[in-house]
């Protein structure tokens, strides 16, 4: 069996997955909840079943984080693209391989993230987009490493519901077809239908910040009985005023079925 089944293999093993993602360095600079590095590790709970991050990050405070027997599976994001850098106020979509495979491999990347954005108005630069998703899918599995291919469509907030929802079961099916193991995106209506369409696990993301950690543990409830084989959140958790606490809930909610109003009570989160 290939390196690549045998990470598989653990990282599901539990079921529903929880991803905790403090990778925003990469292109928002030093935010709220990651801006200490030496710090984050205090901040996520060893039970999660993975933990995304930059390659820096792996390098500095990896063997904190995933250094030990019962310990998260570290994540590397390996490719760049405008399209995260929000503040700058960028939306073309203009994607870059950051690093190499190799590269997060040797920094300690059990799995690595490859994002894709297309429909950017360019179909040179779409093309372009799927050239550095297919170079670097296909270097991490030759290496057995697995691949979450990221869906991230232009300008989002002002996409309506319906534009959304069709580009990301378009976008997902395409991400399959190029060989992701499985697949970050947004939430969407009917998406059980985006699940449907897409024959490899998809792992819903958190997005924009929530007014209160009930309602990050709704959403992760909503997500998971959509049918995501999993969740990746950010600043939901790592801005959380009680980040391991809220991480304890999670875990009973989407791997337990446990509601988010009991797990909420349990660990008094508001």
């Amino acid at each position: 069996m290939e390196a690549r089944n045998l990470f598989l293999s653990r990282f599901f093993s539990t079921g529903a997955v929880i991803v905790i993602a403090f990778d925003h360095g990469m292109f928002d600079g030093p935010i709220e909840g990651v801006a200490n590095v030496a710090g984050i590790p205090s901040k996520i709970l060893p039970e999660v079943d993975g933990v995304l991050m930059s390659p820096g990050m792996l390098r500095d405070i990896g063997l904190q984080l995933c250094g030990h027997r019962s310990s998260p599976m570290p994540i590397v994001r390996i490719n760049w693209s405008t399209i995260y850098c929000f503040d700058w106020g960028y939306h073309s979509g203009d994607t870059v391989k950051a690093f190499t495979p190799r590269h997060a491999l040797e920094t300690g990347a059990q799995i690595v993230l490859v994002s894709l954005t297309l429909q950017t108005g360019s179909q040179e630069r779409d093309a372009k987009n799927i050239e550095v998703f297919t170079d670097l899918c296909c270097q991490a599995h030759k290496l057995g490493l697995p691949v979450i291919g990221e869906y991230f469509p232009v300008d989002e907030e002002k996409m309506s519901e319906e534009q959304m929802y069709k580009e990301i079961k378009n976008g997902c099916r395409i991400l399959y077809e190029l060989g992701a193991d499985m697949i970050k995106t947004f939430y969407t209506k009917n998406f059980e239908e985006v699940v449907a369409g897409c024959p490899t696990p998809i792992l819903a993301l958190g997005g924009k910040r929530m007014g209160s950690d009930i309602e990050v543990l709704k959403f992760a409830q909503q997500q998971i009985k959509s049918g995501a084989a999993g969740i990746v959140f950010g600043r939901n958790v790592i801005q959380s005023e009680k980040p391991i606490e809220l991480q304890k809930a999670l875990l009973e909610v989407v791997k337990q079925n446990v509601s988010p109003e009991e797990a909420a009570a349990k660990y008094e989160l508001k």
